[in-house]
């Protein structure tokens, strides 16, 4: 009996309650959060937050660890938990900007402005503490960088942790998911959402998604004008980006095309662009047509392929030549679960996956080329994510002022590695430093960081939770979140429909990644077939990410 006392309770004569104790709190906590997290209730779950209550339940019977070293492991996972997320979202942070993704992006920013206005609004009313306010924030709109990054700059400027931050965000976060959800429901009906008419719309890849997806089609050559010209001819003629995948001609002939392949009248040939180009690509070759290629008898293979050797990092298509020395093509290139229109001047990237349209023995060589080897993928490069580590630390701890902020500004532990993990992700290839590392390599990163960060906030939350919520009004945090969550989803809900015309299914895509909300996200695409969701869901989510971790700080800073 003795034994079990001093590995739940610790033991008095070593630091801390011994190694034991410490290990065994955190992995009890974890496992049982995870195990909890498993739990659906109408199709819904909190997912790795139950850690979060598991260890405030732990702390309220005293149950925790050393002060110093739950400091420690707080920060440690909170950094892993946000260099990975950085690492995962850095390649497509920058390209979100270009045309087809500014307008997504300004709705986002307009969600999480107005998220930020009425928090303030509700300190200013409440007289709740800024702390609070901040934590129930960030559980209203599921964000647990914020949590962390607000943690953060509590400790910079007073010197020590706010439980109430945590304590805010538990009570907030369960609403945060169930309310972005009915908020989603909600617009359907107050819009009058024809989802027949909006699922063909959002099939086509039109509106605001076009610069942001490609989509295959097929054509009938009736254009006289073009009759007896390669292809390399024509590219200057059409001033669009687009690449043909195959030829059938008059007589039923499938083959491979390249730059020296001469289009006849009649020929059917399969283009993949950007849906906004589709329209004047179609007029410049001739009509559309159906044909379903795959059922076709030919020789031709489409094969995915992963780019998989560090040598080809940085590398544009046409570099590889894999055309002129294989008679293979690639027609379209998947980086971050986006298609990207394999351009001759498109970079390469170690990870990224492309689609090859070749005959069995050309495709094989090609793969060869590229690499293909998941178990060199397997091996992860773990100096860049280590110096990328150190190299946030140094810029999350360097102060500098801003206008009307008396106290110096850091972007801290959250920010810092933040930055530096998307600034590498981004633009590590073009001076040849690999970062890739697989989706399973990084999530292991990334939940074992957001295990541990969660463990720790619970912990050191857990004393007291049940006091505040009971006897010092925490069950008006309730309320305060569900403010928080819905009233910005709805009003940018409405703009987004009215001032920016969006496709139902691409705004809720957008809501959900504004609020960097997962289960949200589930939802949505529970509610189509399309990929609309998921498009505007990864378009906004790294501005949206960084945004809701620098605004958390900002509102501590400002008001702590």
């Amino acid at each position: 009996m003795e034994l079990l006392k001093d590995l739940f309770e610790g033991s008095p004569n070593l630091w801390g309650g011994g190694v034991a104790h410490s290990v065994l709190i955190l992995s009890l906590v974890i496992a049982f959060g995870i195990m909890l997290g498993k739990v659906k209730i109408a199709g819904i779950s909190l997912g790795v937050t139950w850690i979060l209550f598991v260890g405030i339940v732990f702390g309220h019977f005293n149950l925790s660890l050393n002060e110093h070293l739950l400091h420690f492991l707080k920060e440690f996972g909170l950094i892993l938990f946000v260099y990975s997320i950085g690492l995962q979202v850095g390649p497509g942070f920058f390209s979100a900007f270009k045309k087809g993704g500014f307008t997504l992006n300004i709705l986002a920013v307009t969600s999480v402005s107005l998220s930020v206005a009425v928090a303030i609004v509700l300190y200013l009313v409440t007289d709740t503490p800024i702390t609070t306010i901040v934590g129930i924030l960030s559980g209203a709109v599921t964000n647990t960088p914020g949590l962390g990054a607000a943690q953060q700059a509590n400790s910079d400027l007073n010197g020590i942790d706010a439980p109430e931050i945590a304590m805010g965000y538990a009570v907030a976060y369960p609403l945060g998911v169930i309310g972005a959800i009915l908020a989603l429901q909600s617009l359907k009906y107050i819009l009058k959402i024809n989802t027949t008419t909006e699922e063909a719309e959002a099939e086509k890849g039109m509106g605001h998604l076009q610069e942001l997806t490609v989509r295959p089609v097929s054509l009938e050559i009736i254009n006289k004008a073009i009759d007896n010209k390669t292809i390399k001819d024509i590219h200057p003629l059409v001033n669009r980006k687009f690449v043909i995948s195959r030829i059938r001609d008059q007589y039923g002939k499938q083959e491979l095309v390249n730059s020296d392949t001469e289009l006849h009248l009649g020929d059917q040939i399969l283009v993949i662009s950007n849906p906004k180009d589709i329209e004047a690509i179609t007029v410049f070759f001739g009509k559309q047509i159906d044909v379903k290629w795959e059922d076709e008898d030919s020789n031709l293979v489409s094969r995915r392929i992963l780019i998989t050797k560090p040598e080809l990092n940085g590398k544009t298509l046409s570099q590889l030549r894999i055309r002129r020395n294989f008679g293979a093509s690639i027609t379209r290139v998947n980086r971050s679960g986006v298609d990207l229109v394999a351009a001759p001047n498109l970079q390469l990237q170690m990870g990224d996956r492309v689609t090859v349209v070749g005959s069995e023995l050309a495709v094989s060589h090609a793969e060869k080329i590229l690499g293909n080897s998941l178990k060199r993928l397997n091996h992860p490069n773990l100096i860049p994510i280590f110096i990328g580590i150190a190299l946030g630390c140094i810029l999350g701890s360097i102060p500098f002022m801003l206008p009307g902020i008396p106290q110096p500004l850091k972007l801290g532990l959250a920010g810092g590695p933040l930055i530096i993990s998307i600034l590498i992700s981004r633009f590590g290839p073009h001076y040849k430093l690999i970062t890739y590392t697989t989706m399973s390599a990084n999530l292991m990163v990334r939940e074992i960081g957001i295990s541990l960060f969660l463990a720790c906030v619970g912990l050191g939350a857990g004393k007291g939770f049940i006091e505040t919520i009971v006897n010092e009004g925490g069950y008006m945090w309730i309320g305060y979140g569900a403010i928080i969550t819905i009233f910005p989803l709805l009003l940018t809900g409405l703009i987004g429909r009215y001032g920016c015309k969006l496709n139902y299914y691409t705004l809720i895509g957008i809501l959900s990644g504004a609020n960097t909300n997962p289960p949200a996200l589930a939802y949505s695409n529970e509610q189509t077939s399309c990929d609309a969701p998921a498009v505007g869901y990864a378009t906004v989510y790294p501005l949206a990410m960084f945004l809701r971790v620098l605004s958390a700080q900002l509102l501590i800073l400002a008001l702590g």
